[in-house]
């Protein structure tokens, strides 16, 4: 069973005059343990797509399973519950509370799951070495750099040990040094095990992935199964040799 798994999937945006099909019919397989990059153009529908995969939006028409379970048909406490057990998000602005430390920050998303401050701990102190911060966590945000900030995003999404990473541009607001690192980080992790599916607008960020999707207009094309045409040599006309001998 893959870890991610859509068929067919249907998002349209309706106002009084005008019905826009953000996702057209869809659909994807990640195996667990990939790093799929998803890219296309502003307004392919890459933004709807992530948030549709995160289970922050719902969609119309077709079918969901996320690490085996049919998402389509639950409620939203359910889907609240498995996004926050299953689902780390890493943003492209960080989404970093300012007044809080980098410790508080972590550990956010993990009081709604009820774990003992032991536990919380554990998973903080863990998520914060794993991205070289554990030296930093009572710092506030406006203490780090760009780069830094971003490994506290990645690092509050491990401490929730999600199985998929979901990163949204997660290198739009870094130079290109800081992002090589995030990068590279993000390649750590996945090799670690966690699965990734990035979007990114950045083609050398989207090659750091196994694989790479493209979306265009709502609609997804799997590099991997585009397939170059070939010459079929008996379609060709055939040449009349006599012919081309007597005009010679």
């Amino acid at each position: 069973m893959p870890m991610l798994y859509m068929n067919d999937v249907v998002k349209s945006y309706r106002t009084d005059l005008v019905q826009t099909r953000a996702l057209d019919h869809v659909s994807l397989e990640i195996e667990a343990g990939e790093f799929v990059s998803v890219s296309g153009p502003s307004g392919s529908g890459k933004t709807t797509f992530l948030n549709v995969t995160g289970l922050l939006d719902t969609f119309d028409e077709g079918t969901y399973q996320l690490d085996g379970v049919d998402v389509s048909r639950l409620g939203d406490l359910e889907q609240s519950r498995i996004r926050n057990q299953k689902i780390g998000f890493v943003f492209q602005g960080f989404n970093l509370i300012p007044d809080l430390d980098i410790f508080d920050n972590v550990d956010v998303p993990l009081r709604y799951r009820g774990l003992s401050s032991k536990e919380r701990k554990r998973r903080i102190d863990e998520g914060l070495e794993r991205v070289g911060l554990g030296g930093r966590k009572h710092h506030l945000p406006s203490q780090l750099s760009g780069g830094q900030q971003q490994r506290v995003a990645i690092a509050r999404a491990l401490a929730g040990e999600p199985k998929l990473i979901l990163a949204d541009e997660p290198t739009g607001n870094l130079d290109s040094a800081t992002a090589y690192e995030i990068m590279e980080l993000l390649e750590t992790v996945n090799e670690a095990g966690t699965t990734i599916l990035m979007v990114t607008h950045d083609p050398g960020c989207a090659a750091h992935a196994h694989r790479q999707v493209h979306l265009l207009d709502g609609r997804l094309i799997d590099v991997r199964e585009e397939a170059v045409p070939t010459l079929n040599l008996s379609q060709l006309p055939r040449v009349d040799e006599s012919a081309t001998a007597a005009t010679a």
